[in-house]
Order: C-alpha cells, then structure tokens, then sequence
C-alpha cells in the first residue's frame, strides 16, 4: 500500500491529541473500545500495539505507524519494533534500516529484528550488507530456514544461480515435507541444468495423488529447455497446460521455443491462446508481437508491444521493442 503521510507529520503526532487526523476513524468500530482503555490508560503501550495490529490489518498503515511508534516509546518491545519495521520495509526501505540499527541496539539479541534488518538492506539493494547480516545469522543459528531462503532470494536477484540452489538446499534438508521449498529447488536445479530437477520432481509428482499440483511439470519442462531437449521441453509443456491451463508461463516458454525452431505461425498461435485465456497478460502480448514482426506485419507487432507496455510499465523489453530501438 503506498504510504502518502509526512514523516516527521506521524512522528511528532499523538494519538490522545483532539486535533489527530486519525481521530474520527479510531472512534468508530472496531477501533473505538481500544481507544477509550486508551484514554483512561494512556500509558500502556500494549492496548497502543493491539491498535496498530487491527489497524495494519485493515491497511490503515499510516494510524497503525503511529500506534507501534507509541508502543515502542512507551516500552522497548521487540514485537513493537518489528511493527515498525514492517511498514516502513514496504513504504520507505531506508527508514526502515535506520530503524532497526537502532532497535538493535537497544534489543542486539533480536532474531526477527536481525532478519528483518537484512531484508531492509536488500530493499535498498544493499546486498552485500543483506548477505553479511545473513552469515552472522546462519553462524549463529544454523538451522534458521528463512536466512537460507532470503539468502537464496538475494542471490537470485544476483544472478548467482548456483550460490541460490546452495542455500535451498541447506533449507530444504532442514524442511524435507515442505512442497513449496522443494519446488522452488527444482526450479533452481532446473536452472542450473542440474539433473537433480528431474530426480525431485519426480517425487513430488509421485506423491501428488490427489494431482492438484502442477509446478513439478513446469519445472521438468524448463530443465528439458536449458538442456536443449525442445522436444522433451514441449511435452512437459503440454503436460502444464493439460494439469492447468491457466498455467500461463507454460504457453509463453512452449512459443518460444516454437518459435526459435521458425515454427512462427504455431508459435503465434500458443501465445494468442495465452492471451485469450488472460488478456491482461502482458507477455502474451509481447511475444505475439514478436511473431507477429518476424512475419512482416511490425505495425500491428508495435501495437501489441505498447499493450504489453501499457500492462506492465516495468516491462522494459517491451518499451523498447514499441520505440523501434
């Protein structure tokens, strides 16, 4: 939720102050009873936290910073920090990180506080700091599985591949019956070209009798692809599409490959099928326009290139391809 108040505005305000913007809504249901134990015991910091809790979870962020920061002036709780630092984690990273270097010295045992400190700094993509806080995390407690995974997470976005399968499988082997952390494995394994991808899949398609799960084709599909057997690669494609076929990254890597054969047309057919099952999907989009430049008609491929764009302003590649770059 973007986060629209002043600063200096919420730290300098005070909830029992008749003139708080906040005060019409902390009157009203179902924050009002917090709010009177508030007035009679203005000094207690955990009714402040109960606020901010319910507050937060109604995604009242701005009222709710300013309850946690109550709390944590009124008593230095590590819960109360951790509030803190969540909010300011998604609206401004870098006070985030102010935040809690100072909250650790005041709590310098704080585990969820180190953890989150770490998270701040690969938001402001400071990640050699993020990594550092991590070992001195893993060093001190070995089996904490969320500085494995946020590790591998910072790795990944260095594209560090094989740094990011190292730390899920320290993860994994601490979790072994957690089907999401075997799965995000694979699809490391299946990135590396490891054929690790194909034994773990495997098994989590063998112990899915119920067959709700459909990643593990995915993932077998895109080992196949980095492995250069397109062949292989299509049928786990298909097989995606026929567990889910709402799967629509499996669509968008089985036209790709199409279309690196020049099979342009059938090519241009997985992606507008794609796109008929999700018009707002903006890959499907740029990909068609690919197919559509590689058979002459750019006119109609830039129109679908600025769709793309228009769908997902992050989406670089399509900006590009519509200016003509």
């Amino acid at each position: 939720m973007a986060f629209t108040y002043r600063i200096v505005f919420l730290i300098a305000c005070s909830n029992d102050d008749a003139s708080n913007p906040y005060a019409e809504l902390l009157a009203s249901p179902p924050y009002a009873a917090i709010s009177d134990s508030i007035r009679d015991y203005p000094r207690e910091s955990e009714l402040y936290f109960r606020r901010a809790v319910l507050l937060n979870g109604n995604q009242h962020a701005a009222p709710a910073l300013a309850d946690f920061q109550k709390a944590w002036e009124l008593d230095k709780q590590e819960k109360y920090a951790v509030g803190i630092g969540n909010i300011w984690l998604t609206s401004r990273p870098d006070s985030a990180a102010s935040f809690v270097e100072e909250a650790l010295k005041e709590l310098p045992e704080s585990l969820f506080l180190k953890l989150l400190l770490a998270r701040a700094y690969e938001a402001n993509k400071k990640m050699d700091e993020s990594i550092r806080v991590l070992d001195q995390i893993l060093e001190e407690y070995p089996k904490q599985v969320n500085a494995y995974i946020l590790k591998a997470e910072i790795l990944q976005g260095m594209d560090d591949r094989q740094g990011a399968a190292a730390q899920l499988e320290k993860a994994y082997a601490l979790l072994p019956g957690n089907r999401q952390l075997a799965e995000e494995l694979a699809y490391e394994y299946a990135e590396t070209k490891n054929p690790r991808a194909l034994v773990l899949t495997d098994s989590l398609i063998k112990v899915d009798s119920a067959k709700q799960f459909v990643a593990p084709f995915y993932i077998k599909g895109n080992y196949f692809a980095n492995t250069g057997n397109r062949k292989a690669a299509i049928e786990w494609y298909d097989k995606t599409i026929q567990r889910d076929h709402r799967y629509l990254n499996a669509y968008i890597e089985k036209g790709k490959l199409l279309l690196d054969e020049n099979q342009t047309e059938k090519a241009f057919a997985v992606f507008k099928l794609a796109n008929t099952i999700s018009p707002a999907f903006a890959d499907a989009w740029y990909w068609m326009g690919k197919c559509q430049e590689k058979m002459g008609d750019k006119e109609e491929a830039k129109l679908n290139y600025k769709k793309a764009y228009s769908l997902d302003p992050e989406f670089l590649e399509a900006k590009i391809a519509a200016e003509g770059k």
